[in-house]
């Protein structure tokens, strides 16, 4: 009995130790488990996020799409204040040197000062336009700003000169015809019947130029985009004053106005056919452009030749 005690007892410590080593190798083999899932996953999050990154990499490493269309959004308006500058100087060189040619044989009278001022002024004005579009297209908007100051300073000049250009003109012209040789009078008196429809041009530059300019300075702090689109869409109106100087172009000038209305269309068609591309839309700069130069024009082209307003005409430039 003893030894058989004996042998139950060496048994059961038996399977005692065989049970506490097989929950040991059940907890090792859990260990392992676990730790199998966590480097599993933390590789597996590395790898991920080593994917991410790589991708964001690659994405910075990618040539910047739209490099074109941003340099055309830069320079369009140094384009336009050149081309402007190029109607000008096709304008009014070739009819200056035929008129100064005039003067010189004492076949017209000469210049007043008042029109060297405002010549003066015109030039100081597109180059200091052109100045600012190059400052801005090259980052150097300080001195762009700095610019602007003598721009505005300029338009008021430049109006202020132009409405004492205009009678001061006038005037001269009627008394080159009155004191002309009978041969020549009815060719002067046809020449101020066109004064007098050039006198419906000036009258809408005096108001609508000055009047764009303002809503081109009032939106520089607010709306950068629409300031400089409506001071190239402002300066514009004053077109027409080179653009019926060129006589190489078709013209229905002094027939009419259609003519010069569509050239000075047509002088801001670049900057607006890009603006429908890249937008798909009529932006506002245009809108308030067409907007309050349709009843002008309108208007012009009704009285444009009427014997109203060739009755009209000289009482607003000739006192008395």
């Amino acid at each position: 009995m003893a030894y058989s005690q004996e042998l139950l007892d060496s048994g059961s410590q038996f399977l005692t130790i065989e049970a506490n080593a097989k929950r040991r190798r059940m907890r090792f083999i859990a260990a392992n488990t676990r730790a199998t899932r966590t480097t599993a996953l933390t590789s597996g999050r590395m790898t991920m996020h080593t994917t991410f990154a790589a991708s964001r990499e690659g994405e910075r490493r990618l040539p910047q799409e739209g490099a074109l269309e941003r340099s055309i959004d830069r320079w369009i308006y140094t384009f336009m204040a050149a081309s402007f500058v190029a109607i000008a100087l096709l304008g009014f060189i070739p009819d200056s040197i035929v008129k100064i040619a005039a003067v010189n044989a004492g076949e017209r009278p000469p210049f007043p000062t008042v029109l060297h001022v405002h010549a003066l002024l015109m030039a100081a004005f597109l180059l200091a336009l052109l100045a600012q579009t190059l400052l801005a297209a090259t980052g150097r908007t300080q001195f762009h700003r700095r610019l602007g100051l003598l721009s505005a300073v300029l338009v008021v000049a430049i109006v202020a000169t132009g409405f004492i250009l205009v009678p001061t003109m006038y005037q001269q012209a009627l008394l080159a015809a009155r004191t002309a040789a009978p041969a020549q009078i009815e060719s002067l008196r046809q020449g101020i019947l066109v004064r007098d429809n050039i006198m419906l041009l000036q009258l809408r530059m005096g108001v609508l130029f000055p009047l764009f300019m303002v809503i081109a300075f009032r939106a520089r702090k607010s709306d950068a985009e629409s300031h400089k689109r409506m001071m190239i869409l402002a300066v514009a109106m004053i077109l027409p004053a080179a653009i019926d100087r060129i006589t190489w172009l078709p013209s229905t000038f002094p027939a009419s106005p259609v003519g010069t209305d569509l050239y000075t269309i047509a002088s801001v068609l670049p900057m607006f056919s890009w603006d429908v591309f890249r937008t798909r839309s009529v932006l506002k700069p245009y809108l308030i452009w067409l907007g309050v130069n349709v009843p002008f024009a309108l208007a012009v082209h009704a009285v444009w030749g009427s014997p109203w307003w060739h009755t009209v005409a000289p009482t607003l430039v000739v006192p008395g």
